[in-house]
């Protein structure tokens, strides 16, 4: 029975990785489909297979899509602001031509913190395409450093999607994840940006220019580097703050409206009015022009909110179905780590789907059910250790791939030897990040 149950969980994680790859379904319907063939074929009761689906996908979606939503519009204001651009020319002048990469590390690092990978791209480009063009350098030694940042960031750190519904799957505690985080993506951003960057330059030459998607670069008044930087930082601070409480000397309601405001939605929806008014009223944006960039900003949450309640639904499929507690009695008799398993597995479905969301939703929702009745995990350390395989070996089935490929003018082969080890690079850096840390924690 333990072999059929396996044999049928992998069937149904090739379910997923066919209709993305093969049959070029959306990812929502593919996890849809393979939630329903588990679910069938480990003989869960017909009149129990919707409520549990449905189950999962509320558990999941239930505080996260006002935080996508959020976020994104976050993201947007500092696009349309000017903001991002502020935050990374402040580094470029502080830190010099010669110092480049480290500046565009750490701009791409702060913009990626509130906003999705593609965002903030959109964000720091026109910044790296003039120093290029300014300075003559070979443009991967200033674009691969602001890649790294944003990504690692995108992968591991909240507020961003992935970490969140691993958060909500693995019920861990945000606040830890946080600052594990940050400990963990910073040396990895540093060795697969400025470090890789100036290895490889001297070997990549692209021959091809890098293009610019037109949007808004004409800002009637760019707002201030400080403010800038305070809009960026403001719910990433908040939840800092919510996460330090407990251990302040405060009254115990002080650390209960601490706890509230730095609650993810909370500090997003403090930070995106902070940004209408400071970004967009003071900028002399009218309501009717912060109304209608919300609305352009929410438009592309919804492909991730489906992707990630299906991630959820065919979570507590593998619950109800038994699949779980099964494969958790084989891991402890095989000894490996959790973290080791969810790296692999989130590895896994990241080459096969190209997905970094389905990757690291689907991964979770496997190793969920199996520690569920282990002792001793470290659920913080678990979600990184997903997010990180969740980044591995991007290549031609991933939209980052062809997206980063376009942006920088770069040959497919080009884009191999650069985008694709940068991302692996990320992906083991930060899982050895978490096994360290591990060690001490």
């Amino acid at each position: 029975m333990d072999a059929y149950l396996l044999l049928v969980t992998l069937l149904a994680i090739i379910i997923v990785i066919l209709g993305v790859s093969w049959l070029r379904w959306h990812a929502f319907i593919s996890l849809l489909v393979a939630s329903l063939f588990l679910a069938i074929a480990t003989g869960l009761s017909l009149d129990k297979i919707v409520s549990a689906y449905e189950t999962g996908v509320g558990g999941v979606l239930g505080h996260l899509v006002g935080i996508l939503a959020l976020g994104t519009i976050l993201g947007k204001m500092m696009a349309e602001s000017g903001a991002g651009m502020q935050v990374a020319d402040f580094f470029v002048r502080k830190f010099g031509v010669k110092k480049l990469p480290w500046a565009m590390l750490f701009s791409g690092f702060i913009i990626g913190i509130p906003v999705f990978f593609e965002v903030g791209i959109l964000i720091v480009l026109p910044l790296v395409i003039s120093i290029h063009k300014t300075t003559k350098q070979n443009i991967l030694l200033i674009a691969l450093p602001v890649i790294a940042g944003l990504s690692i960031v995108h992968g591991l750190v909240p507020p961003h999607p992935g970490a969140l519904t691993a958060i909500s799957i693995y019920k861990a505690n945000l606040g830890t994840v946080l600052i594990y985080s940050l400990i963990i993506a910073i040396p990895a951003a540093i060795i697969a940006g400025p470090l890789f960057a100036k290895w490889i330059h001297k070997r990549v030459v692209p021959q091809g220019e890098a293009e610019l998607i037109r949007f808004n670069t004409n800002y009637k008044k760019l707002p201030s580097t400080g403010l800038s930087f305070f809009i960026i930082l403001l719910p990433v601070l908040l939840m800092v703050l919510a996460a330090i409480a407990p251990y302040l000397s405060i009254s115990k309601s002080a650390e209960k409206i601490m706890a509230f405001i730095g609650s993810p939605i909370i500090a997003l929806l403090i930070a995106v009015f902070a940004a209408f008014y400071f970004l967009g009223i003071r900028q002399g944006m009218d309501r009717n022009m912060l109304k209608k960039f919300s609305e352009e900003s929410l438009l592309p949450v919804g492909s991730i909110i489906l992707i990630i309640g299906a991630g959820g639904g065919f979570k507590q499929i593998l619950i109800d179905s038994g699949v779980g507690s099964t494969i958790g009695q084989m891991s402890e008799n095989l000894s490996l780590s959790p973290l080791v398993l969810a790296f692999l597995i989130a590895g896994l479905i990241r080459i096969a789907t190209g997905s970094a969301t389905v990757a690291l939703t689907t991964a979770a929702g496997i190793v969920s059910p199996i520690i569920e009745h282990m002792s001793g995990v470290n659920l913080e350390l678990l979600v990184i250790a997903t997010g990180a395989g969740s980044l591995m070996f991007s290549h031609v089935n991933d939209a980052g791939f062809w997206m980063v490929k376009e942006y920088l003018g770069l040959t497919v082969n080009e884009t191999f030897k650069t985008w694709t080890v940068l991302e692996t690079i990320l992906s083991f850096v930060a899982f050895g990040g978490a096994l360290l840390l591990n060690l001490f924690v």
